[in-house]
Order: C-alpha cells, then sequence, then structure tokens
C-alpha cells in the first residue's frame, strides 16, 4: 500500500525523484529522453471524501434518530447506508473538531477545552503539535483536493487577528486548499463576518435579498465540486462541510418555522416520552432501553411560568425550523453528487452533532443570548419576552432555546452538551454512506466508536497508510481505530474497547461495554463554588445491560468501578489530560493560564481601513473609563459614516458622523440606546473627535457619563444608565471607517456606514479606574464557554 501507483507515501510530502541518466547536449538528440513529469494522486480507487459535522445537535433531535425535527436528507443517505448509534464525541465543540480533523484525542491535540481557555499546559493549550499532522494535510499531499466551508474554532485566540500568523487555519496549516466560513464558536446567520481563505469578505446578499449563512455554505461546496470536477476530473476531494448551525443563534427563514407552529405545545417532558417511542421503533437503542429521569436542576414544563410557554413553544419550533433548513441545504450538496455521477464514489459521513444539545440558553431560554453573558437577564422579563415572540428567528434576534429543550434533544440520555461525564453530552448520531464499499442499505451499526475514529477510516480507504514525516517531523501514530472493520459486518466485535472522556472536570471512562462516570458541574450554573474534584461522586453502569446509563451500579459493584477508576487514570495520564482543571477566571485571564496576549497594555492606536477586530485584538473599555479620540480629515460636503464602532445591533458603541453632525452610541442588549449628537456640525479639515466615558465604578456593567468633543471643545454629553460589563459580541468585531456585520446604531446601514473623509487615526485610552477585579471567576468561565 505505501508504494501505491509508484509513491512513497509515508514520508510526506512524497520526495521528489531527481532523474538519475543521461544528458545530452542537444535536447533534438535521438538520445534525449525524460520520463514525464508525475502529479501525485491518491491510489486507484480512492473515493471522494465528504464529511458533514453540525454544531449542537442532541442524539434526540433529528427524525432519522427518532427525534422531532425533520431531517430527510439524513433518512435518506441513512436508508441506503449505515446509521452508527454509538458514536461518541467530546461534548464541546472545538475539541470535537480538532479530534476529528487528527485521529487524535483532544487533549493530546492541545484542545481540552475551547481556545479562549487555553493555558500553558499541553492538554490545554489549544495549539496542535507538529507531530500529530492533520488529515487534511495527509490527503492533499498524497493527491486530494480539499476544501472546508463553515465553521473553524480550533484557531488559537491570539492567533485569530487579521494579521495571523495563519498557520492554525484551514488554508494555512490545516491543509485544506480552500476555506469560505468563520472563525470562532459561532456567528449571526443572517450578517456574518466571513472570511474566504485568510480575507475577511462581506456576504453576498442581505437578509432582504434572501440571505442566510447556511444556504451560503451549500453555494459554495456546490460551486467548488462544480468546479474541481470541471478542471482536475481525475482527482478525489475532500471536502469538510461544517455549517454553524445549529449552534445559537437560531436563525431560520420564517417559511421554515411556521411548519413546527404548535408542534411542541406538549412541553419537554412529554417530547422526552415521544422520541424514546421512536428511537425504541427505529431501533437506534435497545428494545430494554430506560428512559433516564429528569434532575432535579431542571424544572418540569408544568411548573414553568404559564406566561412563557408561548415563548417556550416558539423557541423549540425555530430551533426544529433550523435544523431542517440545515439537513435540506446538505441535501443540495448530496444532489449535486447525485447529479454529477459521483455519490457512488464518495464516502460520506454525516455526524450529527459535535457535541450534545446546548443547555447555555439558561433556564427561561433568551431573545438575545448576549444578555445572558453579561449576567443581565433579567431584562428579559416574561413581557419582554412575549413582545419578541414573533421576531424569535428572525434578523432582530440573537436567541436560544430553554435548557428543557436541551435535555429534550438529548433523548433518551441524561444531560447535555459539556457534560462529558455522560451520554447526553457525548452521543451523536452517525450516518456513514458509501454505495461503493458498503453492501447493505439500512443498516445499523451498535459498535462503539468515537470522532477520533474518523479519520483512520478515510485513510484505509483512500489506500493511504498514516504518514510517519510530514514536513521534516517525525509523527505520532493515530489514536483511532478505523471503523471499517464494521462496515459489512453488523456483528463484528467492536475493536474501540477503550475511550475517556473529560471536560472542565467532568470525566468518564469507557471500557469493555462499561462506563465510569462523574458530573463535576452543570453548563448552566457557573455561579457559586465548585466541589473539589476529589469529591466528585462516581457512577457506573453496564453498558451491556443498561443502554441510556440508567441504572447506576456503583454500590453493588465498588470493585469493578475502581477498576474503571483506575483505567481513566492511566488515559489521562497517557493523554495530557492531567492535570485536571477546572478553574474559571484564571484560565480566561492569558497572564494566568499562561498563553500569549495580542493586546497588552492601556491604550491602542489604530488606522483607517482596519477591520475585523475581534474583541481579543482591542484593548477592553469594559467595566472601565476610556476616552475614544479620532484625527480625522472631514469633508467638504456633509460628513457621513463610522469612525469606528464595536460591536453591532445586540450590543455595542460607535462614534459616527450623521447629518454632519458627530454622534456618539452606547447600544445595550439592543435594549437600551444612550446617545450623543454634537449641538453644531462638524466643519470641513482635520479635527479631532474625541469621547470620554467616565464609568461609575461600584461593580460589573455599571452606567458612566458621557461626553463628545470637538478639538478639545465640549459639543454634547449624555448619561449612560448601564454597560456591558462582559461581552460586546460573540461574534460581531470593531472597524474603523465603516461598519461590517450589523450596526450598532439605527442611523446607518453597512453600505452608509462607510466614512466619507479621511480618517488618519484612533487611539483608545484606559482609565486609571480598571474594576476588572468585579466581574467574578464565574462570570469570565461562563462567556468563555458560550463562545464555542
Amino acid at each position: 500500500m505505501s508504494q501505491s501507483n509508484g509513491f512513497q507515501r509515508q514520508i510526506l510530502p512524497i520526495p521528489d525523484q531527481p532523474y538519475i541518466g543521461l544528458t545530452t547536449y542537444d535536447a533534438k538528440h535521438p538520445d534525449t529522453h525524460y520520463p514525464p513529469i508525475r502529479d501525485i494522486r491518491p491510489p486507484a480507487g480512492a473515493p471522494n471524501v465528504l464529511i458533514v459535522l453540525l454544531d449542537d445537535v442532541g442524539f434526540g433531535a433529528s427524525s432519522v434518530f427518532g427525534g422531532s425535527c425533520h431531517t430527510p436528507t439524513f433518512e435518506k443517505l441513512a436508508a441506503s447506508g449505515l446509521k452508527y448509534t454509538r458514536f461518541h464525541t467530546t461534548a464541546l465543540c472545538a475539541p470535537t473538531r480538532q479530534a476529528l480533523l487528527t485521529g487524535r484525542n483532544h487533549h493530546s491535540v492541545g484542545m481540552g477545552m475551547i481556545t479562549e481557555s487555553a493555558t500553558a499546559a499541553p492538554g490545554y493549550s489549544s495549539v496542535r503539535p507538529n507531530n500529530k499532522a492533520p488529515l487534511a494535510l495527509t490527503l492533499k499531499l498524497n493527491g486530494y483536493s480539499t476544501a472546508q466551508l463553515g465553521k473553524c474554532h480550533e484557531v488559537p485566540v491570539w492567533q485569530t487577528s487579521p494579521m495571523g500568523p495563519f498557520d492554525a487555519w484551514p488554508t494555512g496549516g490545516g491543509g485544506f486548499e480552500y476555506f469560505y466560513g468563520f472563525i470562532g464558536g459561532e456567528n449571526n446567520q443572517w450578517d456574518p463576518a466571513l472570511y474566504e481563505g485568510t480575507t475577511p469578505i462581506e456576504p453576498p446578499k442581505t437578509p432582504e435579498e434572501g440571505y442566510h449563512l447556511t444556504e451560503d455554505l451549500a453555494d459554495r461546496a456546490i460551486a467548488w465540486i462544480n468546479q474541481q470536477r470541471a478542471l482536475v476530473p481525475d482527482k478525489p476531494f475532500f471536502m469538510y462541510f461544517a455549517p454553524g448551525a445549529t449552534h445559537a443563534p437560531h436563525h431560520a427563514p420564517q417559511e421554515w418555522i411556521d411548519k413546527y407552529k404548535g408542534k411542541f405545545a406538549h412541553g419537554w417532558d412529554r417530547q422526552r416520552e415521544i422520541t424514546f417511542a421512536k428511537q425504541k421503533e427505529l431501533g437506534v437503542i435497545a428494545a430494554d432501553a430506560d428512559l433516564t429521569p429528569r434532575h432535579d436542576e431542571i424544572p418540569a414544563w408544568d411548573d414553568m411560568d404559564p406566561q412563557l410557554k408561548p415563548v417556550l413553544e416558539r423557541q423549540m419550533e425555530v430551533y426544529a425550523a433550523f435544523l431542517e433548513h440545515t439537513d435540506y441545504q446538505v441535501g443540495r450538496i448530496v444532489q449535486s453528487l447525485e447529479d454529477l455521477e459521483l455519490l457512488e464514489d464518495t464516502l460520506i459521513y454525516v455526524i450529527i452533532g459535535d457535541n450534545g444539545a446546548s443547555a447555555e440558553g439558561t433556564l427561561q431560554g433568551a431573545f438575545n443570548e448576549i444578555t445572558c453573558f453579561n449576567s443581565m437577564g433579567d431584562l428579559e422579563t416574561p413581557e419582554f419576552m412575549l413582545s419578541k415572540l414573533d421576531e424569535f428567528g428572525g434578523t432582530e434576534s440573537y436567541n436560544h432555546y430553554a435548557v428543557g429543550w436541551a435535555w429534550a434533544m438529548d433523548t433518551p440520555y441524561q444531560w447535555t452538551k459539556q457534560v462529558a461525564s455522560h451520554w447526553g453530552g457525548t452521543r451523536n448520531g452517525t450516518i456513514v454512506h458509501y454505495p461503493r464499499a458498503i453492501q447493505e442499505k439500512g443498516g445499523l451499526r451498535h459498535q462503539f466508536c468515537h470522532v477520533i475514529d474518523v479519520a483512520p477510516t478515510v485513510l484505509e480507504m483512500a489506500g493511504i497508510p498514516e504518514p510517519t514525516m510530514v514536513n521534516g517531523v517525525l509523527q505520532s501514530p493515530y489514536e483511532g481505530t478505523s471503523m471499517v472493520y464494521s462496515f459489512n459486518d453488523a456483528d463484528a466485535p467492536e475493536r474501540h474497547d477503550v475511550q475517556y472522556f473529560e471536560m472542565v472536570g467532568n470525566r468518564g471512562i469507557y471500557y469493555k461495554g462499561w462506563s465510569a462516570v462523574t458530573k463535576h458541574r452543570i453548563p448552566w450554573e457557573l455561579t457559586g463554588a465548585v466541589a473539589p474534584l476529589d469529591d466528585d461522586v462516581w457512577e457506573l453502569y453496564d453498558g451491556s445491560k443498561d443502554w441510556t446509563q440508567c441504572h447506576d451500579l456503583s454500590q453493588q459493584m465498588p470493585e469493578k468501578l475502581q477498576e474503571l477508576q483506575r483505567q481513566f487514570l492511566i488515559e489521562a495520564a497517557k493523554y495530557n489530560v492531567l492535570p485536571l482543571d477546572d478553574r474559571g477566571a484564571e484560565r480566561v485571564n492569558p497572564e494566568i493560564a499562561g498563553r500569549p496576549m495580542l493586546i497588552r497594555g492601556n491604550s491602542q492606536l489604530l488606522f483607517g481601513g482596519m477591520g475585523r477586530l475581534s474583541e481579543n485584538s482591542v484593548v477592553n473599555v469594559k467595566n472601565k473609563s476610556f476616552s475614544v479620540t479620532a484625527e480625522i480629515v472631514a469633508a467638504e460636503e456633509q460628513t457621513e459614516g463610522v469612525i469606528i464602532a464595536q460591536g453591532g445591533k445586540f450590543g455595542g458603541w460607535s462614534v459616527y458622523a450623521k447629518d454632519g453632525k458627530a454622534k456618539f452610541v452606547y447600544n445595550v442588549l439592543g435594549i437600551h440606546h444612550y446617545t450623543i449628537e454634537a449641538d453644531r456640525p462638524l466643519p470641513s479639515g482635520k479635527h479631532q473627535v474625541r469621547v470620554e466615558f467616565a464609568y461609575d465604578g461600584g461593580g460589573l456593567g455599571k452606567g458612566g457619563n458621557a461626553t463628545l468633543f470637538y478639538d478639545g471643545e465640549k459639543v454634547g454629553a449624555c448619561r449612560v444608565e448601564q454597560t456591558h460589563g462582559i461581552i460586546f459580541s460573540a461574534d460581531e468585531t470593531t472597524d474603523v471607517g465603516r461598519e461590517t456585520g450589523t450596526q450598532v446604531s439605527p442611523d446607518y446601514t453597512a453600505k452608509s456606514s462607510h466614512f466619507n473623509g479621511k480618517i488618519n487615526w484612533v487611539q483608545i485610552d484606559l482609565g486609571e479606574d480598571d474594576h476588572n477585579h468585579m466581574i467574578t471567576p464565574e462570570q469570565r468561565l461562563k462567556v468563555a464557554m458560550a463562545r464555542q
């Protein structure tokens, strides 16, 4: 296999073979002969590969695995392929993605948590070691065309600015020749921050013109496949399609939402029962499985405020629409393969979720999830939520559903995303479709599998060996197990028989049918003290008799529990899980955590034209006094447009000109706008426009007084009653000279935001009254965990 097609494939790039032979003086000499230039191709018969990875979808959400959200594309693929019912992820976004793309456990590749909470410890650094080359790079160096579309949350947070470095970006060191998508944990589906390669770009249409991110990603995927087929039809392709769907914000076109009107009036407790019965009918859980009970931390549907129930129903209607809409877009890609007569020759993985359903939306859900991140959820009263009922899922919302719905979408298992100890956080229904190699149609496979098994499966099907050396670096072996052995043998003994799980202290071990687990913390309870790790209570489950982890045997079988606990420690030591790290603020603070910081000090100078700067790329003006000073050259005509803006319509601030006058607005969560308008127009020529904000102090997110100046002369002031204490946005950025994404102020649009004068520079200076100490560790952790 290593010599297939005449290439030595274990050292990558494949070494060039110099010509050794007669060299003539004249190219026309009859003895002049050179072998033709060899263009590297994979071994004959290597399939195209399409990996689809959805975001925040629980095991019990999609109809193909018994859920209430219609997914006809997935049903069709499963009917002519295989459903894997015991496929597992890591319980969190970035760790699952890095494990998938490398074939190694998430701590082995430095992604023990999300990039925003990286530490100096090898298992948590967010830096992929260079001895663990990603699958896409291996395939590219073996002659595959490679493309990634959608979400990339594997870039270390200090490398996400427009200056890179781009080693961890998909088209940098990730092995993809083409990337179209976003960097980070989530994005607005109606108005996303996009990159093509490493270049920021704007969406091709507006929401009013019918734009939606998932549709755009599918359009790009289809266009790329068509071009690849047209230009290099003899090369197979590897496409990784990872839409932001169905991560919050839950955004879907209205006609898709309308399809689910009234479908969830029975609530989440009854929904679990409905889904559970369907799962048994489909055979995706054992016939004798038991439905796990609701934990006390999750409220019963009947105990929810009756005034809020219409909103709660709407939240689930929107989510279901979002998932069905996503299924449809994947279906368009599958149809394009069929139209090109490529479907038979394409190995397709559909992994329905990178973790369990998200319980990060609080017990009542949110119209704007940024309120939760800033501990300001009390602004979203039942009356407020009802007033926004028809806007959930639309362009004016940044919504998330309630914890109860996440629990229901993880039927029949306990817990949710982040809880790596229990199957509700880690078990994701998966479909494998490859007619060329899989004989059974519509089969079920119950062997234990993990996301690290995908990469070795792809290489085995392609006839490509794991590389021993890439770019001069000796490689460590894959840690996953190829799933090919199970493709045509439903009864084959499982080969992946030991697997650890760990996330923020939630941990577990699977070993030959048994699982031992301990839940350390709950996703939606990030305030209050966390118990010491050694005080965690372990549970024991016999998977051969207890499909759902419903019957704890720890008291009856303490010796078996101890055996598995020891095995967890062995695996943890082997794969860089130790030291266990459940810290909060310490991990969010770069200086304490030990990761690099992009911005240091109390002052930052920006220049006209700079943009798409994440909050990590700009000095933090929250919970302190600050000033923004801009040297501009005002236009001869009436001055208009944005000087500098941070955030967007769901929270942020902006300094801009409207009708010739400078203005400042502080937008609190899209609910309150505090505005200064100068008392006179800006004269043409060079001027300094300055905003000073004097923070009240005394805690997190307090108010302050804002004053606007022209060339040092006061021209306006206002009172800002409250501010964002932790985060402006999970996806919006800072721009100088315009505003990309959504707009902080309704005074301008993305098009009209362009400043019509010249901006020489903008300087942000922080005051001495730094109140960061008022942000609790739990609040800092809340933001970090939500942005994944």
